[in-house]
């Protein structure tokens, strides 16, 4: 039988390191309010040159190397972002795969937000089994303070820039499966979390096109930056996960005990410990990240998982548990096995070659 199997795992962060007492220089903020609120200490931003599909890049050339494999042997590359290089066209997915030599392949990018990589993974998963592909490339990558309103110190201390990148491949082994993926969506709660369009009709002032524009539009806001109903989010975010683990666990007949490690989404420390509480998982096997990175939306569980990778923890066969909510409202969780070599027994090759990224 045909199962889909996550072959390797990589991660980019991108040079310039942000800490708190930084943004203690331009907000009325302090490293122990944000630390007390959050858990983040740190978080990484890409240097002005630098898109989100250099970000992509870099995470997918690792992850392709880890896993063994050329440009040739990609069948698609997916690509899970809020922060695309383009507005609407091209994909961002588009540009990494030039970057990385991958051409006349299917590419296209995802718009769930915080919830991106776990919906990847249901693309993959169902690509993969259904023998539609053999080896997909999946990323989620991120560029957020591209949309950060840094006078805006509910929201602009709270996210990073970095990128993950997953070869997800067809196995016999179910030893090495990704077992199950549940996504869902509620656009009940849209305003929660989100990037309003800037207005596109305010050059437009008179005359019928104007008028059209603004009836059909009243939505749009003048500010395009991300926004956030916090306490808000916090409160259903908890719910959500917690219901949608608990569901995912009694489907497959697991409980907390048969999992190794359990990878949420990186947004907020007081979330995943009140999350982690409530599903009775220990400090062994939670995996956080989200003190050195923030909360990097698409890319959050990948670098985590990453993490994880290159402490030597992960091995052939090891349980993750997966869970993620994100603005739309969406959410999703996943149960994957680790199908590729340990950090130690990977050894990079040398004979690659990808096109310049900058």
């Amino acid at each position: 039988m045909r199962y889909a199997t996550l072959k390797s795992i990589a991660s980019y962060v991108p040079p310039t390191c942000v800490t708190n007492a930084d943004f203690e220089k331009i907000l009325d903020t302090s490293d122990e309010w944000i630390v007390k609120r959050t858990g983040i200490k740190t978080r990484y931003f890409a240097l002005p040159s630098q898109n989100t599909s250099d970000l992509a890049y870099e995470a997918g050339k690792k992850a392709m190397q880890r896993a063994g494999v050329r440009a040739e042997d990609i069948d698609a590359v997916i690509v899970a972002t809020l922060s695309p290089d383009y507005l609407t066209m091209p994909s961002t997915a588009c540009i990494t795969s030039y970057k990385l030599g991958i051409e006349n392949k299917p590419a296209f990018d995802i718009s769930s937000a915080c919830s991106g990589f776990i919906y990847l993974l249901s693309l993959a998963k169902s690509f993969i089994e259904s023998g539609t592909y053999k080896r997909i490339l999946i990323i989620g990558a991120e560029k957020v303070s591209s949309v950060l309103d840094f006078s805006d110190r509910s929201t602009c201390v709270l996210f990073g820039d970095g990128a993950g990148a997953c070869v997800i491949e067809s196995t016999e082994d179910k030893k090495a499966a990704i077992l199950d993926v549940h996504t869902s969506a509620n656009g009940r709660h849209q305003d929660f979390l989100c990037t309003p369009r800037a207005n596109t009709s305010q050059n437009i002032s008179q005359g019928i096109f104007g008028e059209l524009l603004q009836s059909n539009a009243p939505h749009l806001q003048e500010s395009p930056y991300l926004q956030m109903k916090g306490n808000e989010t916090f409160k259903l975010a908890v719910k959500t996960l917690v219901n949608d683990v608990n569901n995912i666990l009694t489907n497959n007949a697991l409980q907390p005990q048969d999992i190794a490690y359990f990878i949420p989404h990186q947004a907020n420390l007081r979330i995943i410990n009140a999350v982690g509480e409530q599903l009775s998982f220990n400090e062994k096997q939670l995996v956080i990240s989200v003190q050195k990175y923030g909360n990097t939306s698409a890319a959050s569980i990948p670098m985590a998982m990453n993490d994880l990778y290159e402490e030597n923890k992960l091995k052939y066969g090891d349980l993750m548990l997966l869970d993620t909510f994100g603005g739309g409202l969406t959410w999703g969780s996943a149960l994957v096995r680790f199908g590729g070599k340990s950090c130690k027994e990977c050894r990079y090759s040398t004979h690659y070659s990808y096109r310049n990224s900058q």
